[in-house]
Formats: structure tokens, sequence, C-alpha cells
């Protein structure tokens, strides 16, 4: 029996011996499991003193290493079994080392799923590597029809990080216990559907909490630092989550369907993680400076997918609301206009729509992010189809009014004034442009 000491990695055979820790009060015994493609996973499962002393001895269950918790470090270049001497990483070591070399089916995966995007592709998995805990947006791959390469995507990330990405299902975010998921790099979703507003706020909110109490069945919360990134998966291009307007949180690339499928393509990919590794490492220079607390800006991963999303999260009111102006912008050749919230219901209802006052102020406030003048002036009062049916008029009203431009509301909107209607298609088409399907190989 052989008991770790300070050492930061095992040997390959270390897996051949019994090798046991003390974390805290308890004891574990440190396994290697045999996996069905053929590899080994590291694992901890709970031993006994008593079976300790049973199987080698009083000697050897008295030299067994003690630490004091576990801790969860995320370092893929340097990584680190035990931290500061006290503390037993639960973070995964990379099965792969750099090395030198091309890695031509990744490239083509990776131009696959981000097309005009790809070096922001390559930037977002450069960050992934050598500065895992960098705060990165949640990507969303979204496609009407399968077979379009998304699941392949995230297994080769499976295979790169190994252990430190697990694959959640949509319950998995409703539920209290965590522990099996709160601890790692990525967080891997398919055929995702967050159609409740709480599992979307949960997920949103996750994304750039620096901390997170882990919970698990009959223990403790314990409170760590939260590193991981959400990739999703979904065939509903429309609204596999609710994306509110002016979120920057998320990053949409709309897939297209492949012409072409290889059974081997995930071997081939693998082969070149370590090639991917040394350019990542050594040759490659991120192309875009951080400009945000997710590293990159939102206009630059301003998608029609994403603008698509976030037109379908609306509520009746906001999209009412949001059409309203517009419209009357264009009708009145405007590009700003104020009102009060009782000057929006009145013109709604004579829409035939009709709502409280209570739920105007709440999209004024919580999504477009206005506030009304402190005290009550005179202002520009419009009203519809008072003077002349199916037409707006000007008179003067007086009111602490708030005030939208057609500027805030782009901003909010992405590029939804004028793609929104064209935009099903469009983020496909860019893809297709710069690639030809048919030469890829899976």
């Amino acid at each position: 029996m052989t008991a770790p000491q300070s050492a930061n990695q095992y040997s390959p055979q270390e897996e051949n011996t019994d090798l046991y820790i003390r974390v805290r009060t308890d004891y574990y015994k440190i396994v290697f499991k045999p996996m069905m493609d053929g590899t080994r996973a590291k694992q901890l499962i709970r031993w006994k003193y008593s079976t300790i002393k049973k199987d080698h001895g009083q000697e050897v269950a008295e030299d067994v290493p003690c630490y004091d918790d576990f801790i969860i470090f995320p370092d893929n270049v340097h990584p680190k079994q035990v931290v500061d001497g006290k503390f037993w990483n639960l973070y995964h070591p990379m099965k792969y080392q750099p090395e030198q070399g091309e890695f031509p089916n990744i490239d083509k995966l990776m131009q696959h799923i981000f097309g005009d995007q790809k070096e922001l592709g390559y930037d977002y998995l450069q960050l992934l590597y050598l500065q895992p805990r960098q705060k990165l947006p949640i990507i969303v791959l979204v496609s009407r029809e399968r077979n379009t390469g998304k699941s392949t995507f995230m297994h080769f990330l499976h295979l790169w990080f190994g252990d430190n990405v697990t694959f959640n299902t949509n319950e998995d975010f409703g539920s209290q216990f965590n522990a099996d998921w709160a601890g790692m790099l990525l967080i891997c979703v398919d055929e995702a559907m967050l159609s409740k507003r709480e599992s979307s706020e949960r997920i949103k909110n996750l994304s750039t909490s620096p901390i997170y109490k882990i919970e698990a069945k009959g223990k403790d919360k314990v409170q760590q630092e939260f590193f991981a990134k959400f990739i999703f998966c979904s065939n509903n291009v429309d609204k596999p989550l609710i994306i509110d307007p002016g979120e920057t949180r998320y990053w949409v690339r709309e897939v297209p369907r492949l012409e072409s499928d290889d059974v081997n393509f995930l071997s081939k990919l693998e082969k070149e993680i370590p090639h991917l590794m040394y350019h990542l490492k050594n040759e490659r220079s991120l192309s875009v400076p951080k400009s945000s607390r997710m590293y990159f800006s939102p206009k630059d991963l301003m998608t029609p997918a994403l603008t698509r999303i976030m037109m379908n999260s609306r509520s009746q009111i906001e999209a009412a609301m949001y059409e309203l102006c517009i419209d009357l912008m264009d009708s009145m050749g405007i590009d700003s206009f104020s009102f009060v919230s009782g000057d929006l219901k009145i013109m709604l209802s004579d829409k035939g729509i009709k709502c409280d006052d209570s739920a105007i102020r709440r999209v004024l406030k919580e999504l477009w992010h206005l506030h009304p003048r402190a005290s009550a002036s005179a202002y520009d009062q419009y009203s519809y189809g008072v003077m002349i049916p199916g037409n707006y008029t000007c008179s003067q009203g007086k009111g602490r009014y708030y005030t939208v431009t057609r500027e805030k509301l782009q901003n909010l909107y992405g590029f939804c004034c004028f793609v929104a209607d064209n935009s099903e298609n469009t983020d496909t088409e860019q893809v297709t442009e710069q690639q030809d399907d048919k030469d890829l190989p899976f």
C-alpha cells in the first residue's frame, strides 16, 4: 500500500496500488475505475479506517496522509493534486500533453460551428484551456434539424477536459442538490429546453457568480468559487431558453445541417487535441482584448439567432409596447418620444391590448431600464386614434414622464429592427457562404 504524500500527479503504476487519504475525519480509497471506452477514471470512495487496518495493518493505517479539506482549484497547464500542502484538489488533470502538429479536423469543426466567428471560437477554447477561472459567455447552439455537429462539439470538449466536463439535463437546474456539477469546468446540456424563467435566471446568474453554495444530500452547504461555463444545444431555434433584451451573457449560433457523416470523426478529433493544446499555448494570440466580465464584447457576439430568441422571449405586453413605440416613431418621423405609463396604457387599449400600469412599469424599469423624471414637467403627449382614426396625434401633457429613444430599443433588441423578419436563415447563410458542407468529414 502506498500513501500519496505531496506528489501532484500519479504514475500509471499506481493504478494497481492501494492508495488512501484522509480528508477532515473521513477516509477515502483512490481507485481507477475502468470505463467502457477503455480508459480509467480516478475516483474517491469513502473507506473505513478499520478496513484499512484490517487489510494492511496498524502501521499503514496510521500512515495515511491527512488533509484539511477538499478544494476545487482549476489549472490545466500546471495541475496540482495537493494545494498548499493541506487541501486535496478535486479538479482533474487532463490526460493529454501539448505536442506540435496540425489539427485540420478540429479546424473544420470550428469552422462549421462558429462560421465567420471562428477566431472568437478559438479565443473561447484558448481561455478555457489557459485561463479556466475566466468567466465566459453562455454558448447556445441551435438548429432546426438534427445531424448538425452540435453534440459533436460538446463531446469533443468532453474528450479534451475529461471529468471536468459534465452533461446535465434540464431538470438538474431545478434541483436543490448540485454537488455533482457545481465544481465542473464545463456544464453541457443537450436538447436544452429551459422555458421557465426561474431556470433561465438561475443559469444567467450562475454564469457570472464568483462563488456558489454546493449542496449534497445529507450534507451541509459548502461555499466555494464557481468557475463553470455553460454550453446548451437545442433543436428549438425560437426559444430554447428565455433571453431578455439587452442581455449580454449569451452567444447564440445557428448551426447548419451536415451533408455527410463520419462515424470515426470523434477519434480523429481526439488525436489532434495535443496539437491544438500546443498551438493555443505556444503559437496563438487572442484575437480580441478583454472587453467585459465575460471577456468578449457583447457587440462581437451578437448574431441573428440571439436576436430571434430575444424577440421570442418577450412577454405579450413587452412585445406590444416595443411595437407601439417603433410604430409611433416611424409614423411621426421622430427618434424619441416621452410618455407617462398611462399614455401607453391608453394607446395599447385603443389597439385592443389590455394591460395594467404595474405590467407596463415592470417592462420600463426592469427590462428597458428607464426611470421617470424626478418632478412633473411638460412634454409632447401622443395619443392614438383620438382625432384621426388609425393615426397618432400630439398635444401637450404634464407629468413625471419617461423618454425612450429608437437607439435605446435597437440596443436592447440587437438587430431586430432590420433582421428580425429575415433572421431565420441569416446565420446559416453566413456559414454556408464560407464553406462547403460537402467537404466536411463528419
